[in-house]
Order: C-alpha cells, then sequence, then structure tokens
C-alpha cells in the first residue's frame, strides 16, 4: 500500500498535554517545533484534524472530537526522512487529504517532491490523488498535483489540478501513455472516480476556479526558448461565465512585480481580485471577467503593501484584505466576520492577532487562532448558536509559564539619514540599559519581520539578551523605494541599515557596545557574515544559519533547475558578486564565527556553509560547522533545533562574556 510506503505508523505520539512535560533547559523548550503546525475542522464541526511534530523530524496527524475527553487519535504519521505531512483537510466529515512533501537526491541533485493522498480518519482506504506514474516515464514526476477547488460543483466533490506525464519506451503495445500537461479532473470524495474538466496543457502551470467548480483563470509561464528555463513573466487568461473560450487578461512580471497579479475569482461578482501596483506599492483590485476588464479599487495602503485576501472556509469566497504595518491587519469585507472579529478582540484582548480560520459547512463552528507577540497563540472554536468561544490547543504548550518579552516597533537613523524600521524586545523585568544584544536580520531578502512571536528571539531574550530584528531596505512589503533592487545586488545598503542598528543600540545606551553579535537565518546568514566583512570590530560574534557564502556559488547551485537565468537576474552581475560574497573576504572577518547547515538545503546548498567554515580555517580564523544529515533549510526537526539553540546560548555567552576591566 502507498501509505506504508510514504508515512510508516510506528506507534502514537506525544501529545500537546504531553509536550508541556518537557525540561526546563530553555533551548529544549523554544527548540520544539510548534505542537500545531496545521488544523482543519470538519464540515459538520464535530471534528477537528492537526499536524503535530513528534520526536525529531516526525510529523503525525490526529484527529480529535470536539467535546469528547478522550485523546487525539493518530490517523498517520511521516518520518521527516526524506518526506514530511505538511497539511491534512477534511474533504468530508469522515475523510481527509493530505499533502505530503520532501527533499529526494536524482543522480546528485536535490529535487522536491509533493504527493497528495486521501485516506479515511482512521488512517484506512489510503488512495495516490495523483496520476500513478511508472518506470517508462518521459521525465521525473516532482509533484502530482494540487486541490483547486474544495467545492467541485457536483456533491461530492473536488476539482484537482492534475499533473500529467507521457510515457516512451514501452515495446509490443499500444497502452503507452501520450497524455502530458496540466489537467483539472473532476474527483467523487468517496469514490476517487474522476472527470475531466480540462484537458492537459503542457504550457499551464497553474488555474484558478470560482470556488464552485468552475474554471475561470489559467496561468501560462514565459520560458526561455528551448532550454526549458522559466523566464520572470507570467501570461493569464480567463474566460466569461459559461464560456470555454479564453480570453487574455494581461501579464505578471515577477521580477519588477509589473501588471496584474490574480489571487481569486469570486462567482457572485463575476470578478478576479488582482494585486497590481499603485504609486509603488501593492493594491487589490477588482477586475469584472464579463467580457469588459472593468477595474476597481478595493483597497490600497499609502505606507506598505497589500499582500493578500482571506478566504471564507475552504476557499469559498474572498472575505477581506491583508498587510501589515507595525502589524498585521485584516480588513473584512464580509459584515458577518467584521463583526466576528471585533467581538472576538473584545473577547481575547490579550491576543490581538486574531485570524478567522475553517468553518463548518453551516458556518456555526468556527476555528479561530489568536496570539501576540509574547504568546505563541492557542486555538479556539467557537459556537455562533451558543455564542461560546473554547480553548482546544496551545501552540507551544511547553511554554506556558515561561515569562515571554514584549515586542517593541522602533525606527532607528541609518547612516544616510533614512530611518528605519524594526523590532526591539528585551528581557522581561530588565531595563534596556546596556544589555549584551543581538542584532537579528531576517532571511529573504525580499521578506520581512513582523509584530509577533519569534521563537529564535525569544530565545536569546530568555538568555538574557536585547534583540533587534531590522527591515532594512531590500526588505519586501514598504514598496518598491524600499525593496531598492534587493538585498544582494544593492547589499551595501542593506548591510549599512543592519550596521546602523547595532551602532544605535549602543548609542541609545540599550547595548553594551562590547558585547554585541549578529545572528541570521538564511539571507540573516549572508548579512551576518558580510556584516563582519564589513564592519569587523562591530561585533564580537557571528551566527549563520544556512548562509549564502558566495554570490557566484549562489548562481551555480541552480544551473540544472528551470529557475536558473531568473536567480541569476536575481543577483545580478557585476563587481559586487565578489565584493558581497563572504567567502571572498575571509580574511576581513576577525569575530569568531559559528555555522549551522542542513544537508538537504534546496534553498541555499549546503556547499555555502561547507566553503567558508573551510576558508575561515585556512585563514586562521575561529570558525565552527554544525551539520544536520537529512534535514531541509527551516531544519524541522526539534532535536536538531534544540541542539542548534544549546550550543548558540554557550557560543554567546562565552563570546560575550564581560571583558576583566
Amino acid at each position: 500500500m502507498i501509505l506504508r510506503t510514504l508515512f510508516p505508523i510506528v506507534g502514537l505520539l506525544v501529545s500537546s498535554g504531553a509536550l508541556a512535560q518537557e525540561p526546563v533547559d530553555p533551548s529544549q523548550l523554544f527548540g520544539v517545533r510548534e505542537s500545531v503546525e496545521q488544523i482543519d475542522i470538519s464540515p459538520d464541526g464535530t471534528r477537528v484534524a492537526f499536524l503535530q511534530p513528534g520526536p525529531g523530524a516526525t510529523t503525525a496527524v490526529y484527529v480529535h472530537d470536539l467535546g469528547s475527553d478522550a485523546d487525539p487519535r493518530l490517523v498517520t504519521r511521516s518520518t521527516g526522512n526524506p518526506e514530511r505531512l505538511r497539511w491534512c483537510n477534511f474533504v468530508t466529515d469522515t475523510r481527509l487529504i493530505c499533502q505530503v512533501a520532501g527533499m529526494a537526491v536524482v543522480d546528485s541533485i536535490l529535487v522536491p517532491f509533493s504527493r497528495l493522498v486521501s485516506m479515511d480518519i482512521d488512517g484506512g482506504n489510503a488512495e495516490a490523488l495523483g496520476e500513478r506514474g511508472s518506470f517508462y516515464d518521459v521525465r521525473l514526476r516532482q509533484y502530482d498535483g494540487s486541490i483547486l477547488d474544495w467545492n467541485g460543483g457536483v456533491s461530492g466533490t473536488i476539482l484537482m489540478a492534475r499533473e500529467y506525464i507521457p510515457e516512451q519506451g514501452r515495446i509490443g503495445t499500444r497502452l503507452t501513455r501520450r497524455t502530458d500537461g496540466l489537467a483539472v479532473d473532476r474527483i467523487d470524495v468517496r469514490t476517487l472516480r474522476s472527470d475531466r474538466v480540462e484537458p492537459p496543457s503542457a504550457r499551464a502551470n497553474d488555474y484558478i476556479s470560482d470556488g464552485r467548480g468552475n474554471v475561470r483563470m489559467m496561468a501560462v509561464p514565459q520560458t526561455r526558448g528551448g532550454s526549458g528555463g522559466l523566464g520572470t513573466r507570467t501570461d493569464y487568461f480567463y474566460r466569461t461565465a459559461g464560456n470555454r473560450e479564453w480570453r487574455s487578461f494581461g501579464s505578471y512580471e515577477g521580477g519588477s512585480g509589473e501588471g496584474m497579479r490574480p489571487l481569486a475569482v469570486d462567482a457572485s461578482l463575476d470578478a478576479a481580485y488582482v494585486l497590481k501596483k499603485l504609486n509603488g506599492r501593492f493594491a487589490l483590485y477588482r477586475v469584472k471577467l464579463d467580457g469588459s476588464m472593468a477595474t476597481e479599487l478595493v483597497h490600497a495602503n499609502d505606507q506598505v503593501d497589500v499582500d493578500g485576501v482571506v478566504w471564507a472556509s475552504r476557499g469559498s469566497r474572498v472575505i477581506g484584505v491583508t498587510f501589515a504595518e507595525e502589524e498585521r491587519r485584516i480588513v473584512y469585507f464580509d459584515p458577518d466576520y467584521a463583526t466576528l472579529a471585533r467581538s472576538l478582540g473584545g473577547a481575547i484582548p490579550n491576543l490581538p492577532l486574531i485570524n478567522i480560520g475553517s468553518t463548518s459547512t453551516d458556518g456555526n463552528r468556527v476555528l479561530i487562532h489568536a496570539g501576540a507577540d509574547n504568546d505563541p497563540g492557542r486555538y479556539f472554536i467557537y459556537d455562533r448558536r451558543a455564542r461560546s468561544l473554547n480553548e482546544i490547543l496551545m501552540v507551544r504548550p511547553q511554554l506556558e509559564g515561561v515569562p515571554l518579552a514584549h515586542v517593541r516597533s522602533v525606527t532607528y537613523p541609518a547612516a544616510d539619514g533614512v530611518n528605519v524600521p524594526a523590532y526591539l524586545t528585551v528581557p522581561p523585568g530588565r531595563e534596556a540599559r546596556n544589555l549584551p544584544a543581538i542584532v537579528l536580520p531576517h532571511g529573504g531578502p525580499s521578506a520581512r519581520d513582523e509584530w509577533n512571536f519569534d521563537w529564535l528571539a525569544q530565545y536569546l531574550v530568555n538568555r538574557g539578551y536585547a534583540v533587534l530584528q531590522p527591515n532594512y531596505r531590500g526588505s519586501a512589503g514598504y514598496g518598491d523605494a524600499w525593496l531598492a533592487g534587493n538585498g544582494f545586488r544593492n547589499w551595501r545598503t542593506s548591510i549599512g541599515d543592519i550596521s546602523a542598528g547595532a551602532r544605535w543600540l549602543a548609542a541609545q545606551g540599550i547595548a553594551d557596545p562590547n558585547r554585541m553579535a549578529i545572528l541570521g537565518w538564511s539571507y540573516g546568514g549572508y548579512a551576518a557574515l558580510q556584516s563582519g566583512v564589513v564592519d569587523p570590530s562591530l561585533y564580537r560574534a557571528i551566527v549563520a544559519i544556512a548562509p549564502v557564502t558566495d554570490l557566484q556559488q549562489a548562481k551555480d547551485d541552480v544551473r540544472h533547475y528551470t529557475s536558473a537565468r531568473n536567480v541569476a537576474g536575481f543577483i545580478g552581475s557585476g563587481p559586487h558578486i565578489r565584493e558581497g560574497s563572504p567567502l571572498q573576504n575571509v580574511a576581513a572577518i576577525s569575530a569568531p564565527v559559528l555555522l549551522f547547515h542542513g544537508d538537504r538545503d534546496l534553498n541555499v546548498n549546503v556547499i555555502h556553509s561547507r566553503r567558508m567554515d573551510g576558508a575561515l580555517r585556512e585563514a586562521g580564523k575561529s570558525s565552527e560547522l554544525v551539520l544536520f544529515p537529512g534535514l531541509e533549510h527551516d531544519l524541522a526537526d526539534s532535536a536538531a533545533r534544540s541542539r542548534m539553540l544549546q550550543r548558540i546560548g554557550t557560543f554567546l555567552d562565552e563570546a560575550l562574556r564581560p571583558r576583566a576591566q
């Protein structure tokens, strides 16, 4: 059976209550993965299914009957080597659809994969939803498809975008498959029989439905000649209601963000929601799909980008828009949801980050997540008829009772006088004066930090450090001018903004200037190392997790992938390739360096840390590299994360120990 191959079941994992008994060692407490990684409520509102980590990299899905005192029931689990459960949603009251994904090594190349599997809530009757592969497939089957619409337009059905791969090389048979490309099939979730809705297209890489089982839009990525490499532009097509003819909708240029990027289709309005630039920032528009292409502005913000829409349960319709100012905000279009959000805000004022999740089919029972800067969050069930709000699960129960710090939004001046937004966290109960401090730049670089709970920052604060998280120029979310190319091509500006944050901490008296370190993950790790190149005396220690260390190497890493030209364009060419690469400038680094990396990291190849560690040692510098076999970029292994935090804590304590006078 496929289930036994993908998800070996070896017994019940720890429940959320058991996790609360973890040792008091902070590295163990903060290193444990979230107790609830994803959750869904059944259509009848009587059950929840949720993903929970087990020992190490294992992940399990449980089903729990609401209102029952019985323990959650284990459905199945993944080992994390190489497969990992990513999500599980109810498709009926008694059946789930789950995605498993991971990283495999094929001909010495890391290859990501994902599969969709449907199973009963007891783990039985597992069936793969994608096309079954064969020895004769003409190409590697990485992805088998995605759920396009949880409402297939016919009772008990869904729409699935399925990847079809033709065969070759069969001899003496007429059964060789010729079907090629991305199709859309309507699948009966009870029998798994399917009907073709859209024929396979070798050009399309995505479709958008209207939430009622009708395919209304198609995405066709630009390719680079005959190389098969992807370009940065995607062309979109649409259909008018009840018509099969595809019409041109427009294009979106991924490199510049110009054009319109469709997010969703609303059947009741016969319109698509799209992101489009307005005064250099993304705004949300609505475009009619009746043939007129009539366009209206739905929401814009003059400070930050609008970055997404909010859906009603199971993607049935768009109910709001979201963006991040100092805190993430959701503006609800739907008056019922707006009223519910206000009521919840009044009921749990200490948990202001409220997300309304999936609901029962009748809308009565609603899954709620609420958290704060000093609370990892917890899940509630709100019953509209009973007007009751009941907590069901904590995201990090092991941290219950552990003092967690509030996060403060601040700004500080960069070298050219521009104010840089950032978040400052100091140990609870401590005065923000003369503290040892850590600058913690985010990854990306085209990402940003937000006001919320951050397990890595909170661990450092728990150790007694002040932590500054700068949204340097090159960060996403603040519009074109702030993105400023990106943090690789314009690394001097980005690194300059980060260094200015450290100097501001010292100038304000918050940090002891002789006891500062820098720590980052991914691009943040790159920034930590490059800051050590540019400002050798600013930090007494450098910690880099999965860092880019050489810009040319980063381009070489993807030469076998379809994204090669896009990555090369993002990083650019010129003198900054050498000048902006820590590996090429190790002689300038004086602070001790601590590196961590998983050896199945597709985002940043482990060769970056291996070469950096070797170059530092050869140059007579202090360097240590900790490798995690079998782990990807996010190091989703509780034991590995705890080990990493413990080593970071010891390393920083030694490096930032007060010097004798």
